[in-house]
């Protein structure tokens, strides 16, 4: 998806937006903390977002999916994001992978793994990272050599959001070690589990709970050349850094849910706690915390929807989908650390959700792409877009 669907209308997004609203009251409010501190996968929710089409949330129509602009993409990621931010990437790593596929892929592979993607019958996510290999994508390892009638591949990925519960990711390999520069050596693959891809360890976290990430390990393992997205070797790594601007939106829309969920917390607790004979919303100093962290919020917020909007223009938006990103997570953390401190003692206990909103909101700052990254991008965007030349 790259233009919004013009047929989805205002009405289409509020009813959906009430829907998934009423959904998090009834479904996630009352499980979310046990599921969180036990980091346990929550299949039956998984069930839940397939019935109600999440799974092909951005997934052009014509495919099954609900084709949804990444506008209202984006408002349905921060409402689920206020009160379970875990979730949410569940489907979104799903989503970038079957972005590259409707993006890049020839239109055998459309109609042969969309629908399956966007029904949830098939999920997955992008297998980028290895151990030695984040932010500098160029330096992966993991090969694919052609021996005459299949691709053979070996290597490591880790750090793979639903390498453990999905069946299926986007691989990024070499098919070419010897390339230079090194980006046009790179491929990107459909890649099932089946023998020779096997899942190494679960990764243990901070936050972040209830989604798996995992090693997973290639030994010898076999696809054939119909599963080389677009069909054509040397396109992989434009083929995957083509979904990260709306991964980046959705990063963002996280961001503005916790910014938005610890200040709805902090909000609530500071009008039923009482010190020196009235609520602590009513003495300066919280009121001050309370008033940066209102606007911190609302300019998140914003700025997602406005990277958003680019982004639904079919628009090039590194740049405003950095700034959200950035400006987004930081929002979230600052939030989350703010919310922490007005509950006193209570915020650093387990009964309060509070901490896990804390726990959560470091990852904002690092997934996809570290926000030491992104002011690289918007400033060197900034600069190209106001050259002096």
């Amino acid at each position: 998806m790259t233009v919004a669907n013009e047929k989805f209308s205002r009405e289409d997004e509020a009813i959906l937006l009430d829907t998934i609203q009423r959904w998090t009251d009834r479904e996630l409010k009352p499980i979310v903390k046990e599921y969180d501190h036990a980091d346990r996968y929550p299949h039956e929710i998984v069930e839940q977002m397939k019935e109600m089409g999440l799974f092909g949330a951005t997934i052009s129509q014509e495919y099954g999916g609900l084709g949804l602009p990444a506008t209202t993409y984006a408002k349905l990621v921060m409402i689920i994001s206020s009160v379970w931010m875990s979730i949410t990437g569940i489907f979104n790593s799903h989503l970038i992978m079957s972005l590259a596929v409707e993006k890049f892929g020839t239109p055998e592979q459309k109609s042969l793994w969309l629908p399956k993607f966007a029904s949830g019958e098939i999920r997955g996510g992008l297998g980028l990272t290895e151990p030695d290999a984040g932010t500098d994508l160029q330096g992966i390892r993991t090969t694919a050599k052609w021996n005459g009638s299949e691709y053979v591949i070996n290597g490591t990925k880790t750090w793979i959001s639903n390498g453990i519960e999905g069946s299926c990711i986007a691989l990024l390999v070499k098919t070419d070690p010897n390339a230079e520069p090194r980006y046009k050596g790179m491929s990107l693959f459909i890649a099932p589990k089946k023998e020779g891809f096997t899942v190494g360890k679960k990764m243990e976290k901070l936050g972040y709970k209830c989604i798996d990430s995992g090693e997973l390990v290639f030994d010898n393992y076999r696809l054939s050349k119909e599963h080389l997205i677009g069909g054509v070797e040397g396109q992989g790594f434009f083929q995957a850094t083509g979904g990260l601007e709306l991964g980046r939106i959705n990063v963002a829309a996280r961001g503005v849910g916790l910014a938005e969920g610890a200040l709805r917390l902090a909000s609530d607790y500071a009008q039923v706690r009482k010190t020196f004979g009235k609520p602590i919303c009513e003495h300066q100093a919280i009121q001050l915390k309370l008033g940066e962290m209102v606007t911190r919020a609302r300019a998140a917020r914003l700025l997602t929807l406005d990277a958003a909007e680019t982004f639904d223009r079919g628009e090039r938006c590194d740049m405003e989908a950095g700034m959200a990103k950035f400006f987004a997570s930081e929002a979230a953390l600052e939030n989350s650390t703010e919310a922490m401190r007005i509950h006193g003692g209570y915020g650093y206990s387990k009964e309060y959700d509070i901490e896990r909103f804390y726990r959560d909101s470091p990852l904002t700052c690092i997934g996809e792409g570290t926000n030491e990254m992104q002011r690289m991008i918007i400033a060197r965007q900034y600069i190209k877009r106001h050259s002096v030349a």
